[in-house]
């Protein structure tokens, strides 16, 4: 009885072992060797096992003589790369692994330094160097020049473009700091024609067109009468150009909606300035204070107000859209033919006091306090107002 306790305890105990043996053999190991720019053993580098067959990530370092170990990996493909100081300086693969040894991957900082600069030159010259072209068939040599063909044209390309892009923006920043009238608009011009050939190499670029926009506007600023109205008609259609790549753009409704302000299109600013707001609104507040500047220069005060309101409400820490509320109240102040008394709308004292709160020595700060004293109100203010002398 006690033999067969035994026996079956043994077996028992057997059987857990092979199975253990089993689930050891499902587990795989990856390792190698590290060595950095200057082809020494690299300590610290990072090595990302990336599982491609089925979803699993892996890191570990080298140690203090480039060794990288990984033991207890599923079997399966794997993509590694090594990082060194954050910079990924090589990456192989498709590496399998296997059961019962180990499987060896080794990265050379160097080498694939020289690897990079000889492919990185191949792709400028548009040729193979000699290493590349090694054990090549003549169909494979065939096949890579060409697409090396079409990687230098891409990069002259693309160089072509950069430098002319960035004489645009040498000229564009340049411009704003020109104290000389006819030296700013020449900047303007330069910029407006550098963003025109950069437009022509690459016409799906938000940036072109944007600087374009803003090329022309300043211009615009040089100029008067027709010529004026032609650059800001310049800086719409660049505009328009760019939202025609990227449609959401809230600030570029913002700057087409403030040049048609500046035309006196009222309803074309509005429009633009309306869907800035609907579009980002954290941009809201700036867009109806447009709105409303717009409406003040093209004479429509009473639709001003009711812009600058929105302006304020839509942040009530703008402080210039309660002055420029609260003074536009102001003027709609009326006289009793009885009384003889003035009376204002009933926003216009908690306008003006906000701005004040907001703003105590701001720009406006006097002629806030002046207002409201002529309301009958009282203000205490640091501001010094013609006649009343100095108030704590």
């Amino acid at each position: 009885m006690v033999f067969a306790q035994l026996r079956r305890m043994l077996l028992t105990g057997g059987f857990f072992f092979l199975l253990a043996c089993s689930a050891w053999a499902q587990t795989t190991t990856l390792e190698g060797q590290v060595k950095g720019p200057d082809g020494q053993p690299y300590k610290g580098a990072v090595i990302d096992l990336t599982r491609t067959d089925i979803k699993g990530h892996y890191s570990v370092k080298s140690d203090k003589k480039g060794h990288w170990l990984y033991t207890g990996l599923p079997y399966g493909k794997y993509d590694i790369t090594c990082s060194i100081n954050g910079q990924v300086v090589d990456k192989i693969n498709g590496v399998q692994s296997k059961y019962g040894e180990s499987t060896e991957v080794n990265f050379d900082g160097a080498k694939a330094a020289q690897e990079k600069a000889a492919a990185q030159a191949a792709n400028e010259s548009g040729q193979l160097t000699q290493d590349q072209a090694r054990g090549m068939s003549k169909e494979q040599k065939d096949q890579y020049e060409q697409q090396l063909k079409k990687n230098s044209e891409a990069i002259k390309k693309n160089k072509a473009l950069n430098d002319t892009y960035n004489l645009a923006q040498t000229s564009l920043k340049a411009a704003p700091a020109e104290t000389d009238p006819a030296k700013k608009a020449a900047d303007y011009n330069a910029a407006i024609e550098n963003l025109n050939k950069a437009s022509q190499m690459d016409a799906n670029q938000v940036a072109i067109w944007d600087s374009l926009g803003e090329a022309y506007t300043g211009l615009a600023g040089t100029q008067t009468g027709d010529e004026k109205n032609k650059s800001y008609d310049q800086a719409i259609d660049a505009y328009k150009k760019s939202l025609a790549i990227k449609p959401d753009d809230a600030a570029v409704y913002n700057q087409i909606g403030n040049l048609y302000g500046a035309e006196k299109k009222m309803p074309e600013a509005t429009e633009a300035l309306n869907k800035a707001a609907q579009l980002d609104p954290s941009l809201a507040a700036k867009a109806y204070f447009n709105m409303g500047a717009n409406m003040v220069n093209g004479g429509h005060p009473a639709e001003a107000a009711d812009f600058f309101k929105k302006a304020a409400d839509a942040d009530p820490h703008y402080a210039e859209a309660w002055y420029q509320y609260g003074s536009l109240l102001m003027m709609k102040g009326s006289v009793d033919p009885k009384t003889g008394q003035q009376t204002y709308p009933p926003d216009t004292v908690t306008a003006l006091k906000k701005y004040l709160e907001l703003e105590p020595s701001g720009k406006h700060a006097q002629e806030a306090t002046a207002m409201l004293q002529a309301m009958g109100e009282k203000v205490q203010t640091n501001v010094t107002v013609p006649g009343a002398g100095k108030k704590k």
